[in-house]
């Protein structure tokens, strides 16, 4: 791919965190980019979530974050637990745990300069203006994609209330970047051959308490440390990340908790746990925000009373706004292309390829993507060479995902727990 002679104008189908790194990115080598984001509102909502902050995402933040904000908590020791609660193995292993939001915030302040409490005013005002324009045109989401002469047409169509949500529009892009995800409606509209996503087989229930609300035994563990619980059929981890409005502050932080369960999607329990307290069915994920059926709830803190060592057990029993995803995969393209369209447009994201948590590796692999993506941009590298890296990865980590995930759940964890019965049977049905 030859460096552009002028500025292009692209267009990024997505606005979460791996459409805004590449677009911050792209825009940055001074071409013009737009994204179009579904969400009806100017911001997309916290997700609650933690992230772990690998080597890709870390390089992308040292390279684009203008604003050089403070981003994450160290976890210097990895610990795996007993029923009981103590610990029956360590490790030497440091990593570093940030947040959806702050890594949002700190996005949109380098993409758009969006203002926020995250980011302290000195320093969005680092935030580089030049290069590109930057846009984040919400209440958009696009219905369609196709070639149009030298260019590529993106249809869309508003999901603003008030709006004509009927009325489909078109608009004309030099490039697309289509990083609408997992569920990639582009991927199955343009690569239809290519696997859709699948459930894995276990939830993943979430959420996170004030570390300020935490007994002392309960910090001894969790506190700049990455500790694991396994039993038959479970996994259960915990690690600090920072707390409102980023901040790294000791005491002010949250525990960010994560709690594998297996559940049959074609179960009540399934059902249940996927319906919010309003009556709407969830396909994908239970969103934050207070909305679990309250028996639901109550069952599940019974569980973590009755199957979890004392400092997780306190951790699930404080939480105020627990949610749920479910697990699942979604394995690369099986024609191994990323570039779409000759070449007018690429997958980036998680819709190339969908990783199980286990792996710690989705941010890490839109980071991977914002920051090889501008060397085919300038002509360091062919779109061939980027493809090959961007598979590689790609492949890697999606088949090490369902290993890890298949021993943790279905399998054997060589730290796991069978409560001291050496048959191993399953706690769950004690």
């Amino acid at each position: 791919m030859a460096p552009a002679s002028r500025p292009l104008d692209i267009i990024t189908i997505g606005g979460s965190l791996a459409g805004l790194m590449t677009s911050i990115s792209l825009r940055r080598l001074g071409h013009n980019v737009r994204i179009f984001e579904r969400s009806p509102t100017p911001l997309l909502h916290d997700q609650g979530a933690g992230i772990v902050a690998g080597g890709d995402t870390q390089d992308f933040l040292n390279d684009y974050d203008e604003t050089k904000t403070p981003s994450a908590v160290p976890s210097n020791t990895r610990l795996y637990l007993d029923k009981e609660g103590n610990v029956i193995h360590r490790e030497s292993s440091l990593q570093h745990m940030t947040s959806w939001d702050l890594v949002y915030h700190i996005c949109r302040a380098n993409f758009d300069g969006v203002k926020s409490e995250y980011i302290k005013p000195d320093h969005l005002s680092r935030a580089r203006r030049d290069g590109g324009q930057g846009m984040y045109q919400y209440g958009r989401q696009v219905v369609g994609l196709e070639s149009a002469g030298s260019k590529a047409k993106v249809s869309f169509r508003s999901t603003i209330d008030g709006e004509n949500q009927d009325d489909v529009k078109d608009e004309l892009a030099d490039f697309v970047v289509v990083a609408d995800g997992a569920s990639s409606e582009m991927r199955q509209l343009l690569s239809p051959s290519s696997p859709g996503r699948t459930y894995a087989g276990y939830l993943a229930f979430r959420g996170t308490v004030s570390e300020a609300d935490i007994t002392p035994e309960a910090v001894a563990v969790f506190v700049e440390k990455f500790p694991f619980f396994h039993a038959k059929g479970i996994q259960i981890l915990a690690y600090v990340i920072p707390g409102p409005n980023g901040t790294l502050e000791q005491g002010k932080r949250k525990v960010n908790w994560v709690w594998y369960w297996n559940v049959d999607d074609s179960s009540d329990e399934f059902r249940a746990i996927m319906t919010d307290k309003h009556g709407a069915r969830h396909k994908w994920s239970l969103p934050p925000g207070n909305n679990m059926v309250e028996d639901v709830w109550e069952t599940q803190k019974q569980r973590a009373r009755d199957l979890l060592p004392p400092q997780f057990a306190e951790l699930v029993l404080k939480t105020e706004s627990p949610f749920v995803q479910a697990v699942t995969d979604l394995e690369p393209p099986s024609d191994g292309k990323v570039w779409l369209l000759d070449g007018k447009a690429v997958l980036v994201g998680d819709s190339v390829a969908g990783f199980r948590p286990h792996t710690a590796a989705s941010t890490s692999q839109a980071a991977l993507h914002a920051l090889r993506l501008p060397q085919v941009f300038r002509g360091e590298i062919s779109r061939e060479k980027y493809e090959e890296e961007v598979m590689d990865f790609a492949k890697r980590l999606q088949k090490h995902g369902v290993e890890l995930g298949n021993r943790s759940q279905f399998g054997n964890h060589p730290f796991g727990s069978g409560y001291g019965d050496p048959s191993g049977a399953d706690p769950r049905k004690a």
